[in-house]
């Protein structure tokens, strides 16, 4: 029974701790930036970026510089109107000081300053500051330059001063992470060159320019693009072979700016929406997203209907009309009490205005452009009456094969499945494994309760090059399918998976990482929801066992050579190594021990952290055209590291 007297008496007032806004954040920085991985890191920067965006969006200066440092610092300068420095008398600080030290402090809460922004919650700045050794800000603003510098999280050092005189304007802004806070402080070029890139493609006429100090010779970059989302679209599309030109729109609905641009691949099946609102990239979709979808299928039925090439009775589906679309959308909302973001990092618009605001638009604007092209539009509209039969055909097919199999929640197509024993969804975990003789092994080693063992018979079908049809016939994809059992493609709800976690277990080898490339392939395509979610993993089993020849019971694991070298020390002279050449050559003790148990295993996530260089690689590296590839493989591929877009979660 328990001791409330006692409890009560270890538990007093002076046990609450009242921490300040600074060290809060460094207390708690994964509430603020998601994680203290690569990805948060990363994210001090864009809170920067974002601050000289806002005023270029706002008109106010045309060219935003990054640099990487030797120091390991980054410097981001603005053309903007500089960060005001006059005295906040309410806070009793000048308001630079104000902005980075204190949450919700910020001249973004009301419309008079800014007509539209990404940071409206007044963390960012604050944010960066609280998690680096030191932030130093020069200002360029009223004829004056002046100088503030902050150190070890957000403590003053050097309180504002006026260091010269200037006929310049904007704000710079130079900050080094500390290492105390994050995994790891070492920023990468190819992060930051996709996300300005990405930058400017929103920014259409604004200039901005990275530089990396860090390398000989230094490496540089300027991304400008003059027809913005238009040249995103053909960016992302540029190895696809297109029905007709990129559509392109650019207005207002109400108060709100849209802004979008479209295309429809003739050979490409899955569909890829990418949307913004003020500039930030909504992960999770929302309120404008839908009403984009709504418009396309009002607008695209509508003509269809007007052409005869459709009954009223007869309209076609969401999912039919967006196979093998590429979209970027963005809106600019400019009333600060319209704006709603789901949590500190944006990822979904809450906005209830911009699903009819958007859908108006969109159907509007589509439905005269169709019009005004025909000869596009019956493609189009025969494109998507082929995708509507062929998924139907699947449909079919798929209900034929289920024909002679069990019924019931845990109906499977293979018997080569083993399922977990757990209806616990979320904490389930589906294994799929190269080859028999691996997944063999791994039934033996398993967790029955939570984890499931799904074994592959040779390689899967690429998926990037063929039709819906073919894939649902391929017997491995049908299985996948069903086995997750949340759906495929556009009716895919990750809500309804069995798994909370999908492992990719492949050999450490050439065949192994072509096994992992089509199977990312498909979940990207058809269930893109797992990767955005982070629910997708590659397993990573050790390569080395190296043991003690006297005593073969002590040994040690090694992932790498690195790792093979200090377990040659580790285990000291007379040592022995095993070479791990396959899944197969592991037994179930070790199979589990390393890859499958929960607290010593090691995998990695998939994630998505750049749409454009994401869905380039798959286009080029999975494509029908062998020459581009090879252009492609010969130009980027660095032979002994992993896929850019995975993270190591756990060790």
């Amino acid at each position: 029974m328990v001791d409330f007297e006692k409890a009560e008496a270890e538990y007093t007032g002076k046990d609450i701790e009242v921490l300040s806004e600074l060290e809060g954040i460094r207390k708690r920085p994964g509430v603020y930036i998601g994680s203290t991985n690569s990805t948060g890191l990363h994210h001090l920067i864009w809170e920067i970026v974002d601050n000289g965006v806002d005023e270029a969006v706002n008109g106010y200066g045309d060219k935003i510089y990054v640099t990487l440092e030797k120091d390991g610092s980054v410097e981001v300068r603005d053309e903007g109107r500089g960060i005001p420095c006059d005295m906040n008398e309410k806070a009793g600080m000048p308001a630079v000081q104000l902005a980075y030290t204190r949450l919700h402090a910020g001249g973004k809460f009301n419309n008079k300053v800014y007509a539209s922004a990404a940071g409206l919650h007044g963390m960012g700045a604050t944010v960066t500051n609280a998690l680096s050794e030191w932030v130093d800000i020069t200002i360029c603003r009223e004829g004056l330059i002046r100088h503030i510098r902050f150190h070890d999280g957000g403590k003053l050092e050097t309180p504002l001063e006026t260091i010269g005189t200037t006929n310049k304007h904007g704000t710079t802004v130079r900050f080094k992470p500390d290492k105390r806070i994050f995994q790891s402080v070492d920023f990468k070029w190819e992060t930051v060159y996709n996300h300005l890139q990405e930058e400017a493609f929103l920014l259409k006429g604004v200039r901005l320019f990275l530089k990396d100090e860090r390398v000989k010779p230094a490496l540089s970059h300027e991304f400008y693009y003059e027809n913005g989302l238009r040249e995103y679209v053909g960016t992302l599309t540029s190895t696809k072979r297109l029905i007709g030109d990129i559509i392109y729109f650019d207005g207002k609905s109400g108060d709100m700016g849209i802004e979008i641009a479209m295309a429809w691949s003739a050979s490409d099946y899955g569909e890829n929406i990418l949307s913004y609102a003020n500039s930030v990239r909504t992960h999770d979709g929302g309120t404008h997203e839908t009403g984009f979808k709504i418009g396309l299928n009002k607008a695209i039925n509508d003509f269809a209907q007007e052409a005869g090439l459709i009954k009223e009775n007869q309209k076609l589906e969401g999912e039919d009309i967006r196979e093998g679309l590429t979209a970027v959308l963005s809106v600019k909302i400019t009333d600060e009490d319209k704006l709603q973001f789901e949590g500190q990092t944006k990822g979904k618009l809450g906005t209830p205005d911009a699903l009819p605001l958007t859908n108006a638009y969109v159907s509007q604007n589509l439905l005269y452009y169709l019009r005004e092209h025909k000869e596009f539009a019956v493609d189009l509209i025969k494109k998507c009456l082929s995708a509507r039969e062929a998924r139907a055909a699947a449909r079919r097919a798929k209900e034929a094969s289920r024909g002679n199999k069990k019924k019931g929640p845990e109906m499977i197509i293979s018997d080569k499945l083993a399922p977990a024993q757990s209806k616990d969804y979320d904490n389930n975990e589906l294994f799929i494994v190269e080859g028999d003789s691996a997944g063999g092994t791994a039934k033996t080693g398993r967790d029955r309760l939570h984890q499931a063992i799904l074994p592959l018979r040779g390689k899967p079908l690429n998926t990037e090059n063929v039709t819906t049809e073919k894939m649902f016939a391929n017997a491995e994809f049908a299985t996948l399918i069903q086995t997750i059992g949340a759906g495929v493609g556009a009716s895919f709800d990750p809500n309804n998976a069995r798994y909370g976690k999908i492992i990719i277990m492949t050999d450490a080898d050439t065949d192994g990482a072509h096994i992992q490339t089509l199977l990312l392939t498909f979940f990207y395509k058809y269930m893109k929801p797992l990767i955005t979610r982070g629910m997708v993993y590659i397993a990573q089993p050790p390569l080395y066992r190296v043991y003690k020849k006297s005593n073969p019971s002590v040994f040690v694991y090694a992932w790498n050579d690195a790792d093979l070298e200090e377990a040659r020390r580790k285990i000291g002279p007379g040592y022995g190594i095993k070479r791990y050449k396959g899944l197969g050559e592991m037994n179930a003790h070790d199979l589990a021990e390393t890859t499958m148990e929960k607290k010593t295993r090691v995998l990695l996530q998939v994630k998505i952290e750049d749409p454009v260089v994401v869905d380039k690689k798959i286009s080029v590296l999975m494509g029908s055209d062998s020459l581009v590839r090879r252009e492609w493989i010969e130009e980027n591929v660095v032979f002994n590291e992993r896929d850019a877009f995975m993270d190591e979660v756990d060790r």
